[in-house]
């Protein structure tokens, strides 16, 4: 009994299959409607079925022999034969039930009650204008051809029909470079283009330099894939490929995809362009270097004159040995850097870099002018990929923790506000996996994981995102509400983003917890008053007399720039986290935080405005 329950309750009913539109019309089809006549047997065991396409010829005549319509010339058709899909395209219901019994080159012939072709209730082709659809009518089919097809538009204007399987997954896409053996036909068969001698026909994937259906087509193949690509007039557009296409309802053509140059624009704009010449080993993205893996590269770096001036080769250059970086820590050009971890080991590419990402905020070699445009030929020998904490004990980790550390403070005093903080996010990243096991492992871990989040306050601060810094500050101090250094660094990003008040707060808790930070807190007092008592001023000039005018009047109000100044007589401390800010940022903290500081400017020009407007209840009135 047991087990017929625990069968009962496990089994769970199959969803059914949502009846589709020709599944709905086939239920219409009664005896008799449609008779089926063999006047050639056709070749081989299969029949189309769904998602397959069809190729035939189809010749409709009355009972008496008269022909309605024909696809074929000796009949006064064009000689073209009809391409559908099965399940896809719109068919009378005669032929969507009678063609999927045919096999291939059979002729047979349908005989079809209106109901079955286009006399049916809601057809979904339209009959040809004078058509007989009232009429009992005989089809006869030549099945010419089916194989599985893929849709490469919805609208079934462009096909694909796969000849020779490629080799890999990659598919060209925009800016690739391609290279292909290509030939078209029309729809009868006849030959109008071909390019299937001397070197393959090269193009710019995207440039328009092949008409839009065959790019389409072309951009769902892999290297090597051979193929016929069906095109509809609608998806022939002029090209230096195919310049002429008027006439022509369809062309077929068929491609060799022999080669194509996985191009990249790494910006976006253009400028930053990763060319792809040799294919490395592995899957890509998966088997790219990580952040923080040591690299190994040889490259050649040349001007991008006329002369292609080479100014660095280290098989020449350094004694041929590679280079060796660890990537994000910022000892290669952006550019450099950015391409390299797009690379599998083994590919060698060639990168055309604009100065800003090359040299003008790197170390120049001699040889290299400012604002230069380079060009790398990079080739990837391999990389280290970063230590993997699993297995460490709790020394190895904290070990581990301060090289990282210490790579960031150093990114730091460059200027390198970004990549530093990257560094710091990894090591708080891996400690949300350790455990202390000892309260002075937990105290030692604590410590660490506060000093990293003051360091990535104090890079969000450099950066101007005070908003950010409050919140790296914030899980300081909930951590350790009497943190003297979080309150230092949360009072400076208060103060950088106006709010006064805040700060100030901040910076008579830093005496109240620790009286050893008294002198950074009396500097920061000070400068604080400094910064009020300034922009206060700047208020009153450029709003004097604003509330002195009568009713109507508008008083024009200037605003000026405000200028950063320097903090003086901090002292600074040597521990975990980054030094003390030297410089007030306050400027590019009001320009980039929004929300709750979109007033903050009006108050920092202002600071009584903020009690003045709340005391009448006007915090969110609009300025104008």
């Amino acid at each position: 009994m047991a087990s017929e329950e625990d069968t009962e309750q496990s089994y769970v009913p199959q969803k059914k299959k949502s009846e589709s539109e020709d599944d709905k019309r086939r239920k219409k089809i009664v005896p008799g409607s449609l008779m089926k006549a063999l006047m050639r047997p056709g070749g081989g065991e299969s029949n189309p079925s769904d998602g397959d396409q069809i190729i035939y010829h189809c010749t409709v005549r009355t009972l008496d022999g008269v022909v309605v319509e024909s696809t074929r010339s000796e009949h006064g058709g064009k000689g073209i034969p009809i391409r559908n899909v099965l399940g896809k395209s719109k068919m009378i219901l005669g032929l969507l039930e009678g063609i999927p019994t045919m096999l291939k080159g059979e002729v047979a012939m349908f005989k079809m009650m209106p109901q079955m072709h286009y006399g049916e209730e809601d057809c979904p082709v339209p009959a040809p204008s004078s058509f007989p659809k009232e009429d009992d009518l005989h089809f006869e089919i030549e099945l010419i051809d089916f194989s599985k097809a893929k849709v490469v538009s919805d609208d079934l204007g462009v096909l694909k029909k796969v000849i020779d399987e490629g080799q890999g997954w990659e598919s060209p896409r925009e800016p690739y470079e391609v290279k292909a053996w290509i030939s078209a036909k029309t729809g009868d068969g006849k030959l109008i283009m071909s390019h299937t001698e001397g070197e393959p026909y090269f193009f710019t994937f995207g440039k328009c330099e092949v008409p839009k259906g065959l790019e389409m087509g072309i951009g769902t193949m892999t290297r090597k894939e051979k193929a016929v690509v069906y095109v509809t007039n609608q998806y022939l557009t002029p090209s230096p490929l195919l310049p002429m296409i008027e006439g022509y309802e369809e062309v077929h053509f068929e491609v060799e995809l022999v080669h194509f140059i996985q191009v990249r624009d790494m910006l976006g704009d253009g400028r930053l362009i990763k060319r792809r010449l040799h294919d490395g080993k592995g899957d890509f993205p998966m088997d790219c270097p990580l952040h923080d893996s040591l690299l190994r590269v040889h490259y050649k770096g040349m001007l991008l004159n006329e002369e292609k001036t080479a100014f660095y080769d280290t098989r020449v250059d350094n004694q041929g040995e590679p280079l060796e970086f660890s990537s994000g820590e910022g000892m290669v050009p952006e550019g450099f850097e950015m391409c390299v971890r797009l690379m599998l080991p083994g590919e060698i590419a060639l990168v055309t870099c604009p100065p800003d990402y090359a040299y003008d905020k790197f170390s120049r070699p001699p040889s290299v002018p400012e604002g230069a445009h380079v060009q790398w030929e990079i080739e990837l020998l391999g990389f280290e990929m970063p230590k993997d904490w699993t297995g460490l004990n709790f020394q190895e980790i904290m070990d581990e923790a301060e090289k990282i550390r210490v790579t960031g403070n150093r990114l730091f005093k460059a200027g390198k506000f970004e990549l530093a903080k990257a560094k710091y996010e990894k090591v708080l990243r891996e400690f949300n996996h350790v455990n202390p096991q000892t309260d002075e492992e937990g105290k030692v871990f604590l410590d660490t994981r506060n000093s990293l989040h003051l360091n990535v306050a104090a890079c969000f601060l450099k950066m101007g995102e005070c908003r950010k810094s409050i919140d790296a500050c914030n899980k300081v101090l909930d951590a350790t509400p009497v943190h003297a250094k979080a309150l230092y660094r949360r009072g400076m990003a208060y103060m950088a983003a106006g709010d006064f008040e805040e700060a100030r707060s901040d910076f008579q808790m830093m005496i109240k917890v620790d009286k050893s930070s008294e002198p950074d807190a009396t500097a920061a007092l000070a400068k604080l008053k400094k910064q009020e008592q300034e922009v206060e001023r700047k208020a009153r000039k450029q709003f004097k007399g604003l509330f002195d005018k009568k009713p109507g009047e508008i008083a024009e109000v200037q605003v000026e720039d405000r200028a950063g100044g320097e903090i003086t007589g901090e002292n600074q401390k040597n521990d975990l986290s980054a030094p003390l800010l030297e410089r007030d940022d306050s400027q590019h903290c009001n320009e980039a935080d929004g929300g709750q500081y979109g007033m903050a400017w009006f108050y920092s020009l202002w600071p009584p405005g903020r009690r003045t407007f709340s005391a009448l209840g006007l915090d969110r009135c609009t300025i104008l």
